[in-house]
Parts: structure tokens; sequence; C-alpha cells
């Protein structure tokens, strides 16, 4: 892929307006390619973060130069002599193309443990100490779908923070400690001058109430999700060293005063220091 966008001047066509379709257009147009990206939902990312912030990422692309038309629908790739020319849409518009690069899921490759007998819905099926169906054999990584012990519920997530910190957890229990998963799901992107890190429960926070720290506008600010009085998630935008603070926020399931969480010169371990972490998050 970067042989064939690295030097610029070509009609990139992304399908996909997810992580990797947002992250390959942010790519494709830094080294001065003429960038289209198709998505189906009516805002990026509208999935992982919601119409509000997905809105913000939509804005940063089109500030850039990207041609984002969401709300599409592709109906074929067009070529000619080994070469792609075009993407054809529903509406019979063709978009040129050079390259067309298609980001739009994964579809977790179970077929061993299909064969093996294990239990298999939408991933490898795993309780909370990621052992299978089968006693003897442990799941991780995008492949497996573990039950989560906060959520109350399974959870499969893409991102390779999933299998590099669920390994070590397996093999303890390998070992017969007691162990479970419940970390706080992570992951980041880097898009363009924009660096981002999310850590929390996106199953929660499809409802919840995004209060923000410092200015969106600006381009450096912290957005927390708040359902019930609590903090399922939080996403730090061009503010660093405070991950490990937020993921201790979302995993203390703790009331926290919404005034002092969008304060700044407020400490975030202080945030909810002075209330009772006995009640636990769930949907």
């Amino acid at each position: 892929m970067r042989a064939e966008i690295a030097d610029g001047g070509r009609r990139v066509v992304v399908v996909g307006a997810g992580w990797i379709g947002l992250e390959v257009a942010a790519a494709a147009r830094t080294y001065g390619n003429d960038v289209t990206v198709l998505g189906q939902e009516e805002v990026p990312l509208s999935r992982a973060l919601g119409n509000e912030l997905g809105a913000h990422f939509a804005d940063l692309h089109r500030g850039h130069g990207v041609d984002l038309r969401m709300q599409t629908a592709v109906a074929g790739i067009g070529g000619t002599a080994g070469r792609v020319t075009s993407v054809g849409l529903a509406t019979g518009e063709r978009v040129p193309a050079d390259v067309v690069v298609v980001g739009i899921g994964a579809v977790p490759d179970d077929g061993l443990a299909r064969e093996a007998g294990l239990q298999v819905d939408g991933g490898i099926v795993t309780d909370e100490r990621l052992r299978t169906s089968h006693p003897d054999v442990h799941a991780v990584g995008d492949v497996a779908r573990a039950f989560h012990p906060v959520l109350g519920r399974h959870l499969r997530v893409e991102h390779w923070a999933n299998a590099l910190n669920a390994a070590p957890i397996a093999a303890r229990a390998m070992l017969g400690h007691d162990v479970v998963d419940d970390l706080v799901p992570y992951f980041y992107t880097d898009q363009y001058d924009l660096g981002m890190e999310y850590s929390g429960y996106f199953d929660l926070a499809g409802d919840a109430q995004v209060v923000y720290r410092g200015d969106p506008a600006g381009g450096q600010f912290i957005a927390f999700w708040v359902r019930q009085g609590r903090v399922v998630a939080g996403m730090n935008v061009n503010v660093w060293d405070v991950s490990p603070a937020i993921k201790s926020l979302v995993r203390s399931e703790a009331p926290v005063d919404l005034g002092a969480l969008a304060d700044a010169s407020v400490p975030l371990e202080q945030v909810a220091s002075r209330v009772r972490p006995d009640a636990a998050v769930r949907s």
C-alpha cells in the first residue's frame, strides 16, 4: 500500500469510514494524494464514538482536504488491464480511482475452533478467565469473545492491546492462578496532527452524556462518557499521560461531580475521591 501512495498524486478511494479507513485516508492525504472516503453511516466512527465525537473526526478530515461522503452505498469497483479505475456508487455515479482500499470490518477466523468443537458465537466464547467451552483450551485476542465481569456479558475487542494484555491473564489462568480478564478496553489512533487514546466500555457509551475537559475546537481535550453519574469511557485527544488516570476512573465505577470532571484544574485522581466506589456500572 505504501508503494502505491507514497509518491503522491494518486486518486485514492477508501471504502469504509471506520478506524482503518480514516487512518489510511490520513496517511494517503499526508503523502499528497487526492482522497475520497465513502461511508455508510451518518458520520464516521459513529459506532465507536457516537455522532457527536464522530463529527469531530469528520471535520478533521474535511479540513485536510478529504472528500468525505457519508450515507453512501458502493455498488462495485471497475477497472481495466488489471488496474482499478473507478468505484461505482448505488446512485450510478462513478468515482475515479487509481487505488482503492476497502476497510469495512473484520470477521473472526474461528474455523479451527469450530472444527475442535469449541463454542463459537461471533468469536470463540470464553469465560472471564479466558477458558473456552473446553477447560484445557484458552483463547485471547481479536478472535476471543470473552465474558467481561463488569459488563456482565461477552465482549470481543478488535485491537492489538487486547491480545497483548489478555495473554498474560490466560497464562496465569492456565497455571491455576485465580485471575479474571476485567481490563478496561483500550485503543488509540493517530491521524494527521491528532493523536488520541480511548479507554472504556463503548457498549455503555451509546446513550451516555458527553462531558468535555478542555476545548474540542482547540484540538486538545478529554471527552468523558457519563452514564448514571459514572464515567464509562474517556478519550484524551492531544492530551498525554492521562490514560492511566482515565482507566482508573472508569474502573472505579464511582459517581463523579460533572463540574469537577470538566474542570482541568481538578486532578482526575480527585474527581471521585470523596464518593463511595461501591456501585458497579451495569448495562
